[in-house]
């Protein structure tokens, strides 16, 4: 039946069709309504194009600064001075290389892990993806999936949550005629629903523009830290620049050519101009290492999460146990008198009508078997919040099974609590049959009158590597807190058999009734039983609250909220969809062994990426501290460009990208900004002493300039060797190979090519005194360094890394 008319800029402007469930549009419609632009495109393309990569790397602020400065060079005709610019063309190209590798390898990934979309076409249904779905699609939602357009029900019944759209972490029971927001998820039930508003139409696209329109980019501390300090240097500069110029033409009265040349080596000096590139580098090669490793990166800065964990929340089944379930026996219970027999073939009929859309039903299914004897008349789907199902059959009666403690909450749980925790100590999960008295409509609304029949014991098998992981872990001083729905004895006794520490230690989360008693038991406590999805979230909340650095891995939608406010979110992708959707990483083995292997990964990069920054901000506090200083005194800056193009790319450009690469496994400690300047800041002061005593001394020796400016250059070229030494402990056969050959490629480039890098033959005593003042920078470092650790010490630095609160804003 046609309804309206709709307009479209990009095609003919289609009628509505209303679609029936049964049926769906047929393939020619929605061929029809794909072709005229009424798909479900999302609004913005899920990652950059190459020309934006380009345009990142190419058109930076600091490259700007490069072009002025060599236009300048150029301008005064001082051409051998542009060795630098050939080293910012390799930054930038190295840069765009390694984010298109990076962009291709996730894209591999992402094509594994890519949500499908279930849909009716011509009577059958059809898995698409969902930008290949159109207006007026019926669409088939079931547990898990995540609501990809906005629609309405036309037929079943579902509930849904919409927390992550509006914030209400309710669920909401949806019947045919009511509206399903895109971005919101199915908890439980399965529904058909026609797709009312797609693309940019839809709810969760409005949403998208206006955090669009707000900009609030998202970053984590490391490239937070880093973007400040690059954007406090960019603007420092500029004045900088001009003072010195002014004062080298019009005080010191130096020719143009020469005054551009040293103004230019100053500013060079002060420009970090691969720090930025080798953050990008070194995190687009951690993507593909993880990538390689069957793990998938869906937000970068979770690489820094990563390295500074220091409580992972797990739930039970699936990471420390397998995923599938296995019913082990059917207990009666005397009260009732109804036999084994007869409470299988009940269970029997309600698994026979219904779908296996979560574990526990499909164990269900497979253990009983018995043919059935009565119709199931109606249905209550399992609810993560209630903790129970409910039935009928055709003969009248109504049952729930689920939680014992939450059907009897109400009927006196007291008088089967003992047989309950019997065997939840014994590991078992435990779910009971009672038989309701005032009907399945009645349950709805809690559950008041229920007489208990039977319970069914479930098993999960405990991983294999799960001991030898969680050991990782706790070696690494990473505490485990396991989260879960399951009873708090049962996952007590798994998680101790598992190799938990503390497991003993464990609290049902439905006594929690304050957000002090939460936050109290967050610390204090190791196993949470019984949690509700948004108990999940509180805790998570609580321990971050405390300062903690918090991991989650999930696989379910009673998942969703916990991972969404967690530090670092990690699905498996054997979950649902919405899961996937909003974790940063995805387990595509969904292997919790593979944790281990990733949260190394997130240290090594941290931690290459703190020790090869300080080796750039080493060269910049020392430029700014001699410029500032030269300033003062109205002295000659005794460098050019040339002389730092050498010293920069053997003992900063090239160490540092190799030890970036390099592996560590020590725990991240501090914060980046003020780890990475204390780091520096002996060497960058020890240069500043060093290059001043040899301008001081050689003038009052009458040392020629070009002799002095060498001197100068070696001597900070040896502290750049004493840095790369700090930073290259401990010491292992590449970092070995890395300062031998460093100090020999700079006197190679001395040697061989003098005019290119200016450097000049140094003879007699001026050759001592080089030596001389080379060694007297060792123990000016080595105080320098020991008041640097002093004061890391005081700044509590030395301390293991939480990461700053940010908030997580994802659509």
């Amino acid at each position: 039946m046609v309804v309206q008319a709709r307009a479209n800029a990009q095609g003919r402007v289609l009628a509505r069709i209303e679609s029936e469930a049964e049926c769906g549009l047929t393939v020619e419609q929605a061929q029809e309504r794909f072709a005229n632009g009424y798909a479900n495109v999302a609004l913005q393309p899920p990652e950059r194009t190459t020309l934006q990569i380009v345009a990142d790397n190419v058109f930076t602020y600091f490259n700007l600064i490069f072009l002025a400065l060599s236009a300048a060079v150029i301008a005064v005709g001082a051409f051998k001075e542009l060795t630098f610019l050939p080293v910012v063309v390799i930054n930038s190209v190295i840069g765009i290389f390694q984010e298109l590798r990076s962009r291709a390898a996730l894209r591999k990934m992402k094509f594994l892990t890519a949500p499908k979309a279930v849909v009716i076409r011509g009577g059958a249904e059809v898995s698409v993806s969902p930008e290949e779905t159109v207006l007026d699609d019926v669409a088939v939602f079931t547990p898990g999936n995540q609501i990809y357009a906005d629609a309405v029900v036309l037929d079943g019944q579902c509930q849904v949550n919409e927390a992550l759209v509006t914030g209400e972490a309710d669920e909401i029971t949806k019947n045919p005629g009511d509206k399903l927001l895109s971005g919101s998820f199915i908890v439980s039930g399965k529904c058909r629903a026609r797709l009312d508003k797609v693309g940019r139409d839809s709810f969760v696209s409005k949403l998208t523009l206006e955090a669009k329109r707000a900009n609030h980019k998202v970053r984590g501390a490391m490239m937070h830290d880093l973007t400040r300090l690059i954007k406090l240097i960019g603007v420092v500069i500029i004045p900088f620049g001009a003072i010195m110029l002014f004062q080298q033409l019009r005080i010191l009265h130096e020719p143009l050519e020469e005054s551009v040349v040293t103004t230019s080596a100053a500013l060079i000096g002060m420009i970090p101009e691969g720090l930025y590139f080798l953050v990008s580098v070194a995190l687009a090669v951690s993507v593909m290492r993880l990538a390689r490793r069957r793990t998938l990166v869906q937000e970068m800065r979770c690489i820094e999460s990563l390295a500074r964990v220091d409580v992972l929340c797990v739930d039970k089944t699936g990471t420390i146990t397998e995923p599938e379930m296995l019913i082990s026996d059917v207990i009666p219970l005397a009260a009732a008198g109804m036999p084994k027999e007869q409470i299988s073939q009940i269970i029997s009929d309600y698994a026979a009508g219904t779908e296996p859309d979560n574990d526990t039903m499909a164990a269900m299914k497979k253990f009983f078997t018995m043919p059935p004897k009565s119709r199931l008349a109606r249905r209550m789907p399992f609810s993560p919040v209630s903790k129970y199902a409910g039935f009928e059959l055709s003969g009248g009666q109504s049952y729930v099974v689920g939680a014992p403690e939450r059907i009897m909450a109400d009927c006196g749980y007291d008088g089967i609590c003992d047989e309950v925790e019997k065997y939840a100590a014994q590991g078992y999960r435990v779910l009971l049959l009672a038989k309701l008295g005032g009907g399945l409509l009645a349950a709805q609304d809690g559950i008041k009158d229920a007489e208990p029949v039977g319970l069914v014991l479930l098993t999960n098998k405990i991983r294999d590597n799960a001991p030898k992981t969680f050991r990782f872990f706790a070696e690494q001083g990473v505490m485990i807190k396991v989260i879960s729905g399951d009873n708090p004895a049962t996952v007590s006794r798994i998680a101790q058999d598992a190799g938990i520490a503390d497991a003993e230690r464990y609290i049902d989360a439905t006594t929690l009734k304050t957000e002090r008693h939460i936050k109290k038991a967050a610390v204090e406590y190791t196993v949470f039983g019984r949690v509700t999805p948004d108990m999940k979230r509180r805790l998570i909340r609580a321990l971050r609250a405390d300062g903690h650095t918090v991991a989650m891995t999930g696989d379910g939608v009673n998942d969703v909220l916990a991972l969404k406010d967690a530090d670092c979110a990690v699905a498996m992708a054997s979950g649902s969809d919405v899961a996937c959707h909003v974790a940063q990483l995805v387990l595509l083995d969904s292997d919790f062994a593979a944790m281990p292997a990733v949260v190394l990964e997130g240290r090594r990069v941290i931690n290459n990426i703190e020790r090869s920054s300080s080796l750039f901000l080493m060269k910049n506090i020392f430029s700014f501290a001699l410029t500032l200083w030269a300033l003062i005194i109205a002295m000659k800056f005794p460098f050019t460009p040339t002389h730092l193009t050498l010293y920069s790319a053997t003992f900063i450009g090239i160490p540092s990208f190799v030890l970036a690469m390099e592996p560590n496994k020590s725990i991240v400690r501090g914060r980046f900004l003020p780890n990475v300047l204390l780091s520096a800041l002996p060497a960058g002061l020890t240069d500043l002493a060093c290059v001043v005593g040899l301008m001081y001394l050689g003038r009052r020796m009458a040392i020629p300039e070009e002799q002095l400016s060498t001197m100068a250059t070696i001597a900070i070229a040896f502290v750049g060797l004493l840095m790369m030494l700090k930073v290259s402990r401990p010491m292992n056969n590449v970092r070995k190979a890395l300062v031998i050959a460093m100090p020999v490629l700079f006197a190679l480039g001395a040697a061989t090519m003098p005019e290119l890098f200016n450097m000049t033959a140094i003879t007699g005593k001026n050759i001592w005194l080089t030596v001389g003042f080379c060694l007297g920078c060792v123990p000016v470092m080595l105080i320098l360094c020991w008041l640097a650790a002093k004061l890391k010490r005081a700044l509590r630095l030395d301390k293991p890394a939480r990461l700053k609160r940010r908030k997580r804003v994802k659509i």
